[in-house]
């Protein structure tokens, strides 16, 4: 590997900032979200669309995104993304009808979506192992505050200066990105303009379909944070039909899910200056794994859940998340420098997509408390079997290396 075109911390600030726009943006506009509906007279099911499109762009565009970096750049590529991004806040500022509003939000998800793939293929192009490990910390702990201060946030804009002022917040977010980039971030990765072409493309792609170590270290995360995305569209349902919350009780006892995955990386943070980061990864399956049984006896045998019994195993969930998170993300694309643009964009849809999925499963069964018991227990149990064929993998490719050639 050469030498570092940025240091740790520069890499850590940069990346920590890019990661979170895209979630920062979806968090900072729920407030405005009843508001919308008077505003452009339209329905509680048009306005909750925004919110569907804007995940849709944010998680296909990563395919593109990441691609792209490989061939232009990666500063050059976030400049352009954020130019789309930038695009999309103005439309839905200035919207003058839902239909705008939705056109806007799908293309900020298709800008912000580059914040994902970039913030990690800078850290694999300069940085493995523990240092890696300590950047992508770093990320999670941005992705826990980002998301949780937002909505008070874009409350407060809310009340003081009207719904508009929440998308000219994001146009200020876009800006500060484009400014962050243009001046601080160096190039990380050689352009290549043939990685561009179909069959190039193509074969990275399937490079990373073939790859065992690849598929088994993604789907740790596709069932660990997976369950974050999947979780999002029962939990609402759970807390406020069936235990009786208010939607402002509801949003302040979110917290609880971003105050444990933060006291985790915390945690994590602490613990890489005695322990390797691999070797925090089973602690943290296994608060997932006691997490995913308490929310499946929680759900099926108590006939009131309360607050605690759904939220106390979900903040255990996120705790776990933050130990599993920084060593399994660079483990999944230490073995790709040549694509890390691809390897980035690939494992964050299927993050993305795991948490879609599961989402679409949980509304086709239609019971939210029997599907939250039932949908995030197999996500734990995903992941932690992922981890084992993981390990497998690890141990196997060890053996062969300290095999004699013939």
């Amino acid at each position: 590997m050469t030498l570092p075109r940025m240091s740790e911390r520069r890499t850590s600030i940069i990346a920590a900032f890019l990661v979170a726009l895209g979630p920062v943006s979806m968090a900072l506009y729920t407030p405005a979200m009843p508001q919308l509906v008077h505003a452009f007279s339209s329905t509680e099911s048009a306005i909750k669309l925004t919110l569907s499109l804007y995940f849709a762009g944010f998680a296909l565009a990563q395919l593109v995104s990441g691609t792209t970096s490989d061939v232009l750049g990666r500063r050059k590529t976030t400049l352009i993304f954020m130019s789309v991004y930038l695009l999309g806040s103005l439309m839905a500022a200035f919207a003058p009808s839902v239909g705008v509003l939705l056109a806007g939000r799908l293309v900020q998800g298709i800008g912000a979506s580059v914040g994902m793939t970039v913030s990690r293929a800078i850290v694999r192009d300069q940085f493995t192992g523990t240092k890696a490990a300590r950047i992508m910390n770093m990320v999670g702990m941005m992705l826990a505050i980002g998301p949780a201060v937002s909505p008070t946030l874009g409350g407060f804009a809310l009340g003081l200066f009207g719904w508009q002022s929440i998308f000219f917040l994001m146009v200020g977010f876009a800006l500060a990105a484009c400014g962050a980039v243009y001046f601080c971030m160096s190039e990380t990765t050689v352009p290549d303009s043939a990685k561009g072409h179909i069959g190039p493309i193509l074969r990275g792609y399937g490079e990373l379909a073939s790859s065992s170590r690849f598929i088994s270290a993604t789907l740790v995360m596709a069932g660990a944070v997976g369950a974050l995305y999947g979780q999002a569209t029962m939990l609402p349902f759970v807390l406020i039909d069936r235990v009786g919350l208010t939607p402002t009780q509801f949003g302040v006892g979110m917290l609880m899910q971003s105050g444990f995955f933060f006291a985790g990386t915390v945690a994590v943070r602490l613990l890489m200056r005695t322990f390797a980061p691999d070797r925090l990864v089973p602690a943290g399956l296994s608060f997932i794994g006691v997490a995913s049984i308490f929310i499946a006896l929680a759900s099926h045998l108590l006939e009131t859940p309360t607050f605690i019994s759904v939220m106390g195993p979900v903040g255990l969930y996120a705790f776990g998340i933050a130990f599993v998170m920084p060593y399994m993300m660079t483990a999944a694309m230490e073995p790709f420098p040549h694509i890390a643009g691809s390897a980035s964009a690939a494992m964050g849809f299927i993050q993305m997509g795991s948490g879609f999925l599961a989402g679409l499963i949980a509304a086709a069964i239609g019971m939210p408390l029997f599907a939250f018991g039932t949908i995030i227990p197999l996500m734990g149990l995903m992941a932690i079997l992922s981890y084992v064929w993981y390990r497998a993998v690890c141990s196997r490719e060890a053996q062969l290396a300290t095999e004699p050639a013939e």
